[in-house]
């Protein structure tokens, strides 16, 4: 279940109404790594294995899906554990666990912004045309089902120039992101000359994320914030922002952004 029917008071200026609307389900799911609890996160109760596989990716926990040797699910307790083929020391500032805000804000991160210093660019030659992003907007925004039904979620998507290939949705803009790239993770979806939709802004956990996938193109319906721009500049990912209708915002590396 992600949805909930509950009974409200609709009040218009004509009046009001009882009546029930629908809410997206909260979620709260503990990561466990090799025994260890990383992390709480609150989200939506799906996919919870891609979300847990994506986390541990995104802050550099695993390397390659060849380290994992077990995961087991128990959605009643809301505990995803991850089991490597050789065991992981974990650094000591990892050694706690977050309770991290469901909605907006900053999602959870084990490294700062200086270690990413020295990473490699992404130096894919692919690009994209203004009315391909414009395509591609139009679908993401037709393909949540529980967004049309309770505006409560973002989703995130991975797609090629012409269609969505992988899509989620989760009460947390970073968790959608994480659960796409879990995906792929475990079913072998490359991952390099493709292109990430995003429904939230583009912070810079955000652009971190899509960077370690090697993606080149990122697409926001919202705006980034100026770290997220500068990182995107220093990656060598096009940043875009802002899409609605026939309009949209390129920011960084805008050579990708070609007419066909």
């Amino acid at each position: 279940m992600k949805i909930e029917r509950i009974p409200i008071l609709h009040i218009t200026e004509e009046g009001e109404a009882n009546t029930e609307t629908t809410v997206t389900m909260e979620f709260s799911l503990t990561i466990i790594l090799n025994n260890r609890e990383l992390v709480t996160l609150l989200c939506s109760p799906t996919d919870l294995e891609y979300l847990a596989v994506g986390f541990l990716f995104s802050e550099g926990l695993l390397k390659s899906k060849g380290e994992i040797k077990k995961i087991t699910v128990d959605d009643q307790k809301g505990v995803v554990r991850v089991e490597t083929k050789k065991g992981k020391e974990l650094p000591l500032e990892l050694l706690h666990k977050p309770l991290i805000a469901s909605g907006g804000g900053k999602g959870a991160s084990f490294y700062s912004i200086a270690a990413t210093k020295g990473w490699a660019k992404v130096e894919s030659q692919v690009v994209i045309a203004p009315h391909e992003v414009f395509e591609l907007v139009n679908e993401f925004q037709r393909h949540s089902q529980l967004f049309q039904e309770t505006h409560g979620v973002h989703s995130a998507a991975l797609c090629d120039n012409k269609s969505i290939l992988v899509f989620n949705d989760d009460l947390g803009r970073h968790n959608a992101i994480d659960k796409i790239f879990g995906e792929c993770i475990l079913k072998d979806i490359p991952t390099g000359d493709r292109i990430v939709i995003t429904t939230g802004r583009v912070p810079s956990e955000q652009l971190i994320k899509v960077a370690k996938r090697n993606v080149p193109i990122m697409i926001s319906l919202t705006v980034p914030t100026d770290l997220g721009v500068k990182l995107a500049a220093d990656f060598g990912i096009t940043l875009i922002g802002s899409v609605k209708g026939k309009r949209m915002n390129v920011y960084t590396n805008k050579w990708r952004v070609v007419a066909k």
